[in-house]
């Protein structure tokens, strides 16, 4: 069978499924709605927080920047992997036992001011739509490819299958829809891996096979250096960007995960606090299987990608090329007119002075979308087409675990945080299901225009939406745990100055507004991804210092502070 009828098998099974367990976990109350009833096995939790945490950009590009940035692209790697062990061990627990599942509920709260709850709620929606934009994103690249449909049709298709099991199950829906999609990508990603490693190095498994020998005798890290130098890239182990942008996009991707309100709800889906660390726990191996993973998969590409196309001669070209440019995501334009595929760096100026040019090359001729590598992979290695199905499953899986997590936290934002708690407090269970429904409804809307129009690829937006939690939510949670001292001026003000710098700096050098766009402007040498650690900080000055010249918050509120730290609550789960 083709590819394309596996693929419809495939993609048609896990569709099923996903729909299946929506309509078997439907919410009928709020509770369920918002936080799947509080009743979740830990184990299972963990499975849902690892399918809600890995979105596309773990599935489908973070491979796809390790392989094209070489040690740069690993900056998404510790940052990601490291803002979960933060969210886990410093954050979640504290937020857990304050009993408020949502952030704007836990900053209107703590920070005793609707105004604050309704600040938070802008940040929330603005930094939900960042994500979701790249996720709807990867759904379209999925389907572009694998249902030879218009990308745009392709998002347009997510919106409606994430539509149905969001809207109507809620968080109980997601929750158990994700343990599936779990099941569903970790497979998808682990096999071709896995299928690849032993091709290329004869060992089973891919972390071992990333560092170990290739089937030649050379060290495979070692062949993509000299095919990397070869080709006028700098080596692949080796780094090109600043110390001070690594260290940003770091910290700001880790910061920025303390921030994501999708991921802290997850927290209250388990009876208990100790529950919560026990599906953190679980979570993260969940994680790691695909994390560590990632490095070797970037690395199994790029070779085979290279020693497939650079030098031969197009017609000679395997099926794989000529579907993804179908997609318009790889491009091949024959600069020189000798009918083969030159590709190499030419932004190196000596290279191309030299070896380029005494080989009569005038230009890099082949484009390649970084978000389209995990999904190539198993064609370039040749793999069954099955494999290759199974991976559009498997993205697609990702992908629409974490929108619909998203589109959740933007649902509750409208329908919890904006209408029961300030509109119209006296409303009904059923009303405030109702308008969470509608704010699905707009959520899933709202995701599609920016899934069709996103800021950048996959990865790039995503890393964008973590600086801006991390410019707005991180110093206000933190804060609000640690420092009892802290009070709703300071925290209003540095939410307000840290999400306004975030935006301004993404629009100036993301969307060339404001008269910038080169990065020789960046502001202290570091780029927009990276920007949410400058943010932050700014952030942070503010709230102290305008918490520090303003009225103390009241008395039961710092006792509510002091409470929440206590090493006690690990009973039954806090009613809402």
């Amino acid at each position: 069978m083709s590819v394309q009828t596996w693929t419809f098998i495939i993609v048609g099974i896990t569709f099923a499924l996903y729909i299946g367990i929506a309509i078997w976990a439907r919410a009928g109350s709020t509770k369920e709605f918002y936080i799947a009833g509080g009743g979740v096995h830990p184990i299972a939790n963990g499975m849902a927080t690892a399918a809600d945490w890995m979105s596309a950009a773990s599935f489908i590009s973070m491979a796809g920047l390790i392989s094209f940035m070489g040690y740069d692209g690993s900056v998404y790697l510790m940052g990601w992997t490291g803002g979960y062990v933060l969210l886990a061990l410093l954050l979640a627990p504290y937020l857990r036992k304050f009993g408020k599942f949502t952030v704007p509920d836990f900053i209107g709260d703590r920070y005793y001011s609707n105004f604050a709850r309704t600040v938070a709620v802008a940040c929330a929606i603005i930094v939900s739509f960042t994500y979701v934009a790249g996720q709807m994103r990867g759904v379209g690249v999925v389907f572009s490819r694998f249902l030879e449909v218009d990308i745009n049709v392709g998002v347009g298709i997510g919106m409606a299958i994430v539509f149905f099991y969001a809207v109507l199950g809620g968080m109980k829906g997601i929750t158990y829809t994700q343990v599936a999609q779990y099941c569903v990508l970790i497979f998808a990603f682990m096999v071709p891996a896995i299928f690849i490693s032993i091709a290329m190095t004869g060992n089973v498994i891919p972390q071992f096979g990333f560092g170990g020998t290739a089937t030649d005798g050379t060290y495979l890290l070692d062949k993509l250096d000299g095919l990397h130098t070869d080709l006028g890239f700098a080596e692949y182990t080796s780094g090109t960007k600043s110390m001070i942008d690594v260290f940003a996009i770091t910290f700001a991707l880790m910061v920025g995960t303390a921030g994501l309100p999708h991921v802290i709800v997850r927290f209250f889906t388990v009876p208990s606090v100790r529950d919560a660390r026990k599906s953190a726990g679980w979570a993260l191996i969940f994680i790691a299987i695909l994390y560590t993973t990632a490095p070797a998969i970037a690395v199994f590409a790029r070779v085979n990608m290279i020693n497939t196309v650079s030098g031969k001669d197009y017609s000679e070209m395997p099926s794989w090329v000529t579907n993804w440019e179908k997609t318009g995501l790889l491009k091949w334009e024959d600069k020189n007119g000798d009918n083969r595929v030159q590709y190499y760096n030419d932004k190196n100026e000596s290279f191309s002075n030299s070896v380029a040019a005494a080989k009569g090359w005038k230009g890099n001729e082949l484009t390649i979308d970084r978000d389209i590598i995990v999904l190539a992979n198993p064609e370039i290695a040749n793999l069954p087409a099955w494999v290759i199905a199974l991976v559009a499953a498997g993205g697609l899986a990702a992908a629409l675990s974490t929108a619909a997590g998203l589109l959740l936290v933007i649902s509750t934002a409208i329908s919890h945080d904006l209408i029961k708690k300030q509109i119209k407090p006296d409303i009904s269970e059923k009303g405030e299901l109702l308008w969470a429904r509608i704010g699905a409804v707009f959520a899933v809307l709202v995701a599609g225009y920016f899934g069709i129009n996103p800021p950048g690829f996959v990865a790039a937006t995503v890393a964008l939406a973590f600086g801006l939690a991390a410019a707005s939510f991180f110093p206000a949670i933190i804060l609000g745990i640690f420092d009892k001292r802290m009070n709703k001026e300071g925290a209003i003000a540095g939410m307000v100055v840290g999400i306004l710098l975030m935006l301004f700096y993404m629009m100036k050098y993301k969307l060339q507004m404001f008269g910038g766009g080169s990065s020789e402007d960046w502001w202290f040498g570091i780029s927009p991804e990276g920007f949410g650690t400058v943010a932050m900080v700014v952030n942070l000055v503010i709230s102290f210092a305008v918490s520090r010249m303003t009225p103390p918050p009241p008395e039961y509120v710092q006792e509510m502070v002091e409470n929440i730290r206590v090493p006690r609550g690990a009973g039954a789960a806090i009613e809402h």
